[in-house]
């Protein structure tokens, strides 16, 4: 069936008898491509039949389709004519997100959820003024992106803006990465429709304020009331009809006629509507059904029959983490953790089996984590806000506003800091050591190793009267780098010749870049130390000082060489009169493109080879004609 689906023209002529045998043809699809090449794989085996409904309904480009979050876009991708997937999330093939590069079907890139309603909003307006009234803009949004607090800023002024060419699809699966959580999760569930008596009494409405005067209009108050208590017993609706908008459903998600049904009233309705559709993630696919809270929401390679991975996980980051903070739960009553929709990923699942009730997941509003965990260290718990680098970013202005400026005792530990990778622009967590470095008191920690990694975090709860970062990057834990001493307040982890040259200050886990570098420099002669100061933000005290016994200052991170912790060190040295080089290396200003962590590396400059070379030729002309 899917050599015949070439675009979404040819979906929408395929017979209805049809529709099963490409559902079933696009999952078997899906379990053997991201099997081998690794993605999110549960949720889209969940949209199957409800992309396919969409194509058949809506018509894509000239109508503009919006997914919030883009991990469900793999089915939209396929029925848009993009079925390479032998290299899905690698550098040259498909994005794992929707990408305006690869399709006039894909719009919104950005894939920090909640943005989706606020974007269709934009869209349906600008389509309305632009005299193209007749397009229709659809936005497909997650049950979990509907914890978050942009979309309910969004869906007030959607609704008051009755633009009737704006259809919300909510895909209900009932969860994100794990069940969905909160007050919403259990609206959701129970939520029903009567679409008949709704046109009841539409034409009530306009008989009775047209012809009723003072009098009709009092009555059609009341029987209004009375429908809306009558509905919020037998179905508890009223969260969105209290906002204006039309609700649809609850539809069965895989079964395609009725979700095409539903689509096609909302298409006819006139208004704003919202169709509620129930999906199960990981459908059709038994190891992802039977596998517990994530159902294979996003997996590496593994075997297409059994789910099992084919490469063994290694101990890492969020592992050493996971560990350290069960430790410091155990001899700490007041330290609590806080997380936004990613109990399993962010490693605090042993925490909360341990501690249930100091653990707070607050779904995907990560200002509110923040702004929460103020109010909690002002009632003198210390909390551990546990989240990816690049999803703290929309947090900026709590930590700001209500953690720094307060003085409030809160821990952010960032997950994935640094290069990502195969996730593309927006998963990169290259842009925190860049915002926190202006955040007045803030203190930022960055480990090298598993050893850092646990003593720095024992540090950063222990501190009361600021806020405190620890970030650390995505994958297996690096080999041990013990220091061989202590000097100026930083850890000494290299040193070579009696008049060392360069120095090297690592930041975190570009420890064995550093290493790399100085044993480069060092076969050709030339004396290098190397040093990791641990506490990136405030710069240690001592740097100016070790800088001015050597020729150049070479710093390595893995964040913005623009802004970043390079350029922090480079104002401490040149505040102490000192005139000697500081070459940073790190990341370029720009969003960067899906690729594997190594190739990114390179392409930056973050290879041993590269870091020698820019000390190099950033040395003494003496000095450098003396190495060659």
């Amino acid at each position: 069936m899917l050599a015949q689906v070439t675009g979404p023209l040819a979906v929408k002529k395929l017979a209805p008898e049809l529709i099963g045998d490409l559902a079933a043809d696009i999952r078997d699809f899906l379990v053997d491509k991201v099997s081998k090449a690794g993605g999110h794989l549960g949720p889209n085996l969940g949209v199957v039949e409800l992309t396919i409904a969409l194509h058949r309904v809506f018509d894509s480009p000239r109508d503009t389709i919006v997914f919030d979050t883009g991990h469900i876009a793999y089915v939209h991708k396929i029925l848009t004519g993009r079925q390479d997937f032998d290299h899905l999330r690698q550098a040259g093939g498909l994005s794992g997100y929707p990408s305006r590069e690869e399709s006039v079907h894909d719009v919104l890139e950005n894939t920090h959820a909640s943005a989706g309603l606020s974007w269709a909003a934009g869209v349906a307006a600008g389509r309305r003024l632009a005299g193209q009234g007749d397009r229709f803009t659809v936005v497909v949004v997650g049950d979990g992106a509907l914890t978050g607090g942009m979309s309910w800023e969004a869906l007030n002024n959607i609704a008051e803006s009755n633009d009737g060419r704006l259809v919300i699809v909510v895909n209900d699966n009932g969860r994100s990465y794990a069940p969905t959580i909160g007050g919403l999760a259990n609206h959701l569930s129970g939520l029903r429709t009567t679409p008949h008596y709704e046109r009841v009494l539409g034409w009530g409405k306009r008989q009775l304020r047209s012809h009723g005067g003072r009098f009709g209009r009092f009555v059609y108050g009341a029987l209004h009331a009375l429908k809306k208590g009558v509905k919020d017993v037998v179905a508890p609706q009223a969260m969105f009809e209290d906002l204006g908008l039309k609700y649809i459903g609850a539809v069965d998600g895989h079964d395609e006629a009725a979700v095409e049904r539903a689509l096609g009233q909302a298409k006819a309705f006139g208004g704003p509507v919202l169709v509620h559709v129930i999906t199960e993630k990981g459908r059709g696919f038994v190891p992802a059904e039977g596998h517990g809270l994530d159902r294979f929401h996003s997996v590496g390679r593994i075997h297409p029959e059994t789910g099992l991975p084919l490469e063994p996980s290694r101990f890492g980051w969020s592992s050493v983490f996971a560990d350290e903070l069960v430790r410091l739960g155990r001899r700490d009553p007041k330290i609590v953790a806080i997380t936004a929709a990613m109990l399993e990923p962010v490693g605090l699942v042993p925490f909360a089996a341990e501690f249930p009730d100091r653990v707070f997941d607050v779904g995907i509003a990560e200002q509110h984590a923040a702004a929460l965990a103020a109010g909690l260290a002002y009632t003198g718990f210390h909390p551990v806000v546990a989240v990816y680098a690049t999803f703290l970013n929309r947090a900026f202005d709590q930590i700001l506003m209500d953690c720094a400026l307060h003085r409030a005792g809160v821990t952010f530990v960032l997950d994935r800091a640094g290069i990502t990778g195969q996730d593309g622009p927006s998963h990169n967590g290259q842009w925190d050591l860049a915002l926190f470095r202006i955040v007045p008191g803030l203190r930022l920690a960055a480990p090298r190793d598993a050893a850092t990694l646990r003593s720095l975090l024992r540090e950063a709860v222990a501190v009361d009267d600021a806020p405190t970062v620890v970030r650390y990057p995505k994958g297996p834990m690096p080999r041990d780098l013990p220091a061989i001493g202590r000097q100026d307040g930083v850890d000494l982890l290299w040193r070579t010749g009696p008049d060392p040259a360069v120095l090297i200050v690592a930041i975190g886990s570009e420890a064995g870049t550093a290493l790399g570098a100085a044993e480069r420099l060092g076969r050709r002669g030339i004396g290098v130390t190397v040093v990791d100061p641990g506490w990136v933000y405030p710069v240690a005290s001592g740097l100016p000082r070790l800088a001015a016994a050597h020729e150049v200052v070479v710093t390595v991170e893995d964040g913005l060489v623009s802004g970043g912790a390079g350029e922090a060190i480079a104002r401490a040295i040149a505040a102490e009169g000192l005139t000697l080089p500081v070459v940073n290396c790190g990341l370029a200003k720009e969003f960067i493109a899906t690729g594997a962590r190594a190739e990114i590396a390179a392409r930056h400059g973050l290879t041993p080879e590269a870091v020698a070379a820019k000390a190099l030729a950033a040395l003494p002309a003496a000095l450098h004609g003396r190495a060659d």
